[in-house]
């Protein structure tokens, strides 16, 4: 019985390394995909603030006038097409839409050059890389379901959201710090969720298409997750300038 079992158990050991050997290349085009991500946003955001530092005029048209606005909302317009819209898309489209995406985003972070000084974003960047990182492992090998976290998260999430926007008029330093607190604890969650939920939507009968697309959600997914930590820990952390 047992010589007939070998070449079952073998063909099964074989499967899964390939499997294994898929998914560490997707889980590589998303981090790959995410990294270039942060890196153009860097880019834009400092060639842009040193645009506008060169005049007053420049920085008037960037962050006193109603272009402000138009700055400050188009990433969210960039998320929603990719979000609802990328089945709909090609490959090269939903690359290209990515990659706009975060020159814009590079655009509406120019101004913390502005605000905080370049040694202390640059060291709550090393704090924010170092803390994804881990986290991100975390989500990549932990064998516990983070499902009911990520919900819980996602909760926080949108509690914290409510209360900026509530505290956009009330200007309130200690509701802000407690926005910055928790923001942190949640983005830093929501990075290991969203790690295992991306290495879960993971599969070798996938087309070749659905999974450039799966890696651009994911590089998404998790760019939103840095970003957003890198924000909340510089509003801790920053020196102002």
């Amino acid at each position: 019985m047992a010589q007939f079992d070998r070449p079952t158990i073998a063909a099964r050991t074989g499967s899964a390394a390939v499997i294994d050997e898929g998914l560490r290349g997707y889980m590589l085009k998303v981090y790959n995909y995410m990294g270039l991500g942060l890196v153009v946003t860097g880019l834009v955001a400092y060639f842009t603030s040193q645009w506008a530092m060169s005049s007053p005029a420049n920085a008037e048209l960037l962050y006193g006038s109603p272009l402000a606005w138009v700055i400050m909302l188009s990433p969210l317009a960039f998320v929603l097409v990719l979000s609802f819209g990328i089945n709909k898309l090609s490959v090269p489209a939903a690359q290209a839409t990515f990659w706009a995406f975060a020159a814009v985003m590079g655009l509406s972070l120019s101004s913390i050059f502005l605000v905080y000084t370049g040694a202390s974003i640059a060291k709550v960047f090393f704090i924010t890389a170092a803390t994804f990182g881990a986290m991100s492992l975390y989500g990549y090998t932990t064998k516990r379901d983070l499902t009911g976290m990520g919900n819980f998260l996602m909760m926080g999430l949108i509690g914290i959201i409510i209360a900026s926007i509530v505290n956009i008029f009330m200007g309130s330093t200690m509701l802000d710090f407690a926005i910055s607190v928790i923001g942190v604890l949640i983005f830093t969650g929501l990075t290991a969720y969203d790690t295992q939920k991306i290495k879960e939507s993971y599969s070798d009968a996938f087309s070749a298409e659905s999974l450039a697309k799966g890696a651009i959600m994911g590089a998404l997914s998790l760019y939103l997750d840095f970003i957003n930590l890198f924000m909340m820990l510089l509003r801790l952390f920053g020196n102002r300038e």
